[in-house]
């Protein structure tokens, strides 16, 4: 009976093991397949996703490489539209797309090209709610985001009915390993729920 039961233990730890490998090499996979296709100007309005401002409205490292990536390819695409979006968090003083708008402005980047979706508190209302900011006969959009974050949103804009292109920014190194294995289970979630 002992023998019996150490086969059973030792099946199961194989099962879990090589089921664990084989979620994490897909999601892998998942998060390379979010950097294509990259961004060519074609659309004519591309969405910033938010990230955490800290004390004293200071972007986060994350914040800053989005919006450095987005001024690098608003100066490239001059006739593109920028949708900030980020809403205010618990620990925020202020709503994030307020934030990435001032220093879009200290940037030179005209205000006439910036839109404020100042409401949304995740990746599917940031979305959501800047989809209801834009034309009802845009199809397809330019996102904006930290390039582990690219494939989520990707799904979430699909589900919403968009075609999109991506600008990857990169990830601070410091938070890399946490972000990217905490963006695996919501890339799961993701496709799951759909949210």
């Amino acid at each position: 009976m002992k023998k019996k039961m150490r086969w059973i233990v030792l099946v199961s730890l194989v099962v879990v093991a090589s089921s664990g490998i084989g979620i994490w090499l897909l999601t892998s996979k998942w998060l390379e397949d979010g950097l294509e296709p990259k961004a060519d100007g074609t659309n004519e309005y591309a969405i910033v996703l938010g990230a955490k401002v800290k004390k004293g409205n200071i972007p986060s490292l994350a914040l800053q490489y989005r919006l450095d990536a987005a001024l690098i390819y608003a100066k490239e695409y001059p006739h593109v539209k920028l949708v900030l979006s980020g809403g205010r968090g618990p620990d925020e003083d202020i709503e994030e797309a307020v934030v990435m708008k001032d220093f879009l402005l200290e940037n030179g980047i005209d205000e006439d090209r910036l839109l404020l979706e100042d409401k949304a508190t995740s990746t599917y209302e940031n979305l959501l709610f800047s989809q209801e900011m834009l034309p009802s006969d845009i199809n397809s959009v330019t996102l904006i985001t930290s390039d582990y974050h690219l494939h989520r949103a990707k799904i979430l804009a699909n589900k919403l009915g968009w075609d999109s292109d991506v600008v990857a920014a990169k990830t601070p190194k410091v938070v890399e390993l946490k972000v990217r294995t905490r963006e695996r289970a919501a890339l799961l979630k993701a496709y799951i729920f759909g949210k």
